[in-house]
């Protein structure tokens, strides 16, 4: 918008008669003010006819330079920004509901949106965030952990904060339980403990071991094979390993010897000695009444 020039004043060079308006002093060779089609004096107009300026509430004389903008009238030297001072005449500018007048660069600042960081003015065509109805700048809009601005990256937020994705996968993400690291997609789940599906394999053999049969030792996973050679002891009756799998999973274990259950008879009967007296002759057992006929 653009304010209108100071009016402009003629010298009378008439011969006949031409009189003030409201003092009727003769005007032939004096500074005059034509006012609604009316002739006035410089003195009668500053008097009578002058318009108030909306800054300074004082008359706008005759020799003064007037600027007016939908029916507000200033001097020239009132029509400044209401923020920073600045001359206006020659200057774009915007008048506000409250009725002050600011130049371009304080009317953006004014009306702006302001940062969610650092709470100053994000000018019109400067490079800014949008998100959730807020707005940053580019350089504010940064990962709560790392401080770094996050620019073109993918972010995740928790609450009001903004992560960066490595950030948020540290901070948050379920940790596997082998390699320590997050675990960013997939994944699976070993008594309540999460690892990556690459992670959970074979400690022995590497193969890996989701949706197939394993058994775990020592904090370790084996798979059935490398648990039976590897880990597994040796049943004392059978000499076969004692896995779990299969049929029979209990265990008899006594003076660092190991039966399965279904191989704890006795020698010479047979009875099965599991939660019952036995009797130990070397490397085999024997109920008591087969141990007296020894």
């Amino acid at each position: 918008m653009k304010p209108s020039g100071p009016r402009s004043y003629a010298t009378s060079t008439m011969t006949e008669r031409f009189d003030c308006y409201y003092c009727r002093d003769n005007l032939h060779g004096k500074k005059y003010v034509k006012k609604d089609e009316k002739h006035v004096c410089t003195k009668c107009f500053d008097k009578l006819c002058a318009n108030t300026c909306a800054e300074c509430r004082r008359p706008i004389g005759a020799d003064a330079k007037e600027l007016n903008h939908k029916n507000r009238h200033w001097h020239e030297d009132c029509f400044r920004c209401a923020k920073c001072y600045k001359p206006l005449a020659n200057e774009p500018f915007s008048a506000r509901d409250d009725g002050k007048i600011m130049c371009g660069k304080c009317g953006s600042r004014e009306d702006g949106n302001r940062c969610q960081a650092c709470y100053k003015v994000v000018m019109p065509g400067t490079q800014n965030v949008e998100y959730k109805k807020k707005v940053w700048h580019e350089e504010c809009f940064t990962c709560f952990e790392c401080k770094q601005p996050i620019r073109s990256q993918s972010f995740l937020n928790k609450g009001d904060d903004i992560y960066c994705g490595p950030c948020h996968d540290k901070k948050f993400a379920k940790k596997c339980f082998h390699c320590k690291q997050p675990i960013t997609s997939g994944g699976i789940s070993y008594q309540d403990q999460p690892w990556h599906s690459e992670c959970f394999v074979c400690r022995t053999c590497r193969k890996n071991l989701a949706g197939t049969r394993f058994t775990s030792h020592e904090e370790h996973v084996y798979c059935v094979d490398c648990y039976k050679t590897s880990v597994a002891k040796q049943c004392n009756g059978c000499k076969n390993p004692i896995t779990g799998f299969g049929h029979g999973t209990n265990v008899v274990n006594y003076e660092g010897h190991s039966w399965h259950e279904y191989c704890f008879n006795c020698k010479k009967c047979s009875l099965s000695l599991a939660n019952k007296r036995f009797v130990i002759n070397g490397e085999n057992i024997y109920c008591p009444d087969c141990a007296k006929k020894l």
